[in-house]
């Protein structure tokens, strides 16, 4: 019986450790993708764009609301990008940020 309990908690230690590298990684990714957001707008504060993405993200659930803002204030700033572009970027940077993630 003890040995069912020890395999039940490393499978619970390891979904743990699976939400906090994920919760990581995005969090990482929408900081790159505003650096690059503010990049594309000129932005002298770039750091604080990009933290303004990652606090956007706890609005929904979902990445809708980072691709709004983002969106948002790159047709404000005059920047024609489409939202398959973001939604481009926003995977390539995911990958980007799940490998830093895991390298530590």
């Amino acid at each position: 019986m003890s040995n069912m309990k020890e395999r039940e908690k490393s499978f619970e230690a390891k979904f743990a450790l699976d939400e906090e590298q994920r919760f990581r990684a995005i969090v990482r990714r929408n900081r790159l993708l505003g650096s690059w957001a503010a990049e594309l707008m000129g932005r002298a504060d770039a750091e604080a764009y990009a933290q303004s993405v990652v606090e956007a993200d706890f609005e929904e659930a979902g990445d809708d609301d980072v691709l709004r803002k983002v969106a948002g204030d790159l047709t404000s700033a005059g920047v024609a990008v489409s939202e398959e572009e973001i939604r481009a970027k926003m995977l390539e940077f995911m990958a980007q940020a799940a490998m830093q993630v895991q390298q530590g």
